[in-house]
This record gives structure tokens, sequence and C-alpha cells, in this order.
């Protein structure tokens, strides 16, 4: 019989394919042969309706089975942990809101300095931080004011996770935005935010 820990390392195998997949250009491009315009007004909500219920296996399992506790942290600090957390939530809102040009099925499938694929248009949470979602996620998992064994190895592979998926959606963003996203790269951090917001020159 499988142990729990296996079974979660499994469900959360099981996200981060059909995850993977699913952002995958040669998936997109069939989602945007297939359906035509309409795929750039349905593939997000889509495709985060997915991701949710993908993970419900993984939650259930990991509710039913989250190991032995490693710590839980007393009052007040697990306050101050709670409150960062909300706060890394409104991130994740906010970074689509300020950037949904990077979003669109069209503009990411489109070559670099081309009208489909746009302008970098850097505002918002942007001018502080390249990759809000990492860093969002990263907090929320990281300051939760409690720990398990099951809990610990889900974030440590959920982490590894997000940076490669960090890497490899910033790869993208250089074949949409070309030289644009190079400079920028080079004024912004990934994770860590600036003190002092970024302008476009």
């Amino acid at each position: 019989m499988l142990s729990s820990t296996l079974i979660l390392v499994l469900c959360l195998l099981g996200f981060a394919l059909i995850h993977s997949l699913l952002a995958s250009l040669p998936v997109k491009k069939f989602i945007r042969r297939s359906l035509g315009s309409k795929a750039d007004s349905l593939y997000m909500p889509v495709y985060n309706l997915i991701a949710v219920i993908t993970l419900i296996p993984l939650g259930y399992v990991l509710y039913n089975n989250p190991g032995p506790f490693i710590y839980i942290v007393p009052s007040p600090w697990r306050w101050f942990m709670v409150a960062g957390q909300v706060i890394a939530l409104i991130v994740g809102p906010r970074a689509l809101r300020d950037a949904p040009h990077r979003f669109r099925l069209r503009a990411q499938l489109s070559a670099a300095n081309t009208p489909e694929a746009g302008h970098l248009d850097i505002h918002g949470i942007y001018r502080w931080i390249r990759d809000p979602f990492l860093l969002s996620g990263l907090v929320i998992m990281w300051l939760t004011p409690f720990m398990t064994t099951n809990l610990l190895i889900i974030y440590i592979l959920t982490t590894i996770y997000l940076v490669m998926g960090s890497i490899h959606w910033e790869s993208r963003l250089i074949a949409q935005f070309g030289d644009e996203y190079r400079d920028y790269q080079k004024n912004v951090h990934r994770i860590i935010p600036r003190l002092k917001a970024y302008y476009e020159e």
C-alpha cells in the first residue's frame, strides 16, 4: 500500500504535468487554431479552473494525512505570518490587473517587435518586482504558522516547481518582448522587490 507521502508527491506531479502541458506553446497553438479568437478570452479562466480542480486531490490527501507536526508558531507571531499571507493573496489579482497583455494568448504566440506581441508596458507592481506570482506563492507557503512532515515535502517540491516555472515563463516573455524584457531584467529582481520603483526610459 502506498504511503501518504508518496500519494501526495504523485498528486503534485500530476498537477505539475497537467499545468505545464496546458501552459506549453504547442498546446496553446492548438487551442488557438481550434477556437480562433475565442481562445483569447477563454484560455486563462479555463486554465485557472483546471489548475484549481487538479489541486483538489492534493489538498484532500494532505488534509487527511498531514504527517507529524514539526512546529507550531505561537501567538502573536502566527498572526504576523497570517497577515503576510493575506497580503500575498492580494498580489496575484493585482499582478494580473497590472499586466494583462502578458497573459493574452495571441500575444504570447506572436514574435517579438510585432503589433500582436505588443509593448512590455511596465507599470503597477512590476515596477518593483519581475515575478510577483513567484514571490506571493513562496510567501503564502513558507509563512504558514505550522509545519508537518508531509507539508514540508510538498512545500519544498512546490518551491522547486515554481522557480523552474518562473524561469520558463521569463523565457516566454523574452520571446514575446525581446530586448525590452532583457533590459527590464537588468534593472528589476525576480523576487526581491526594489526599494525604488522602476520606470521605463
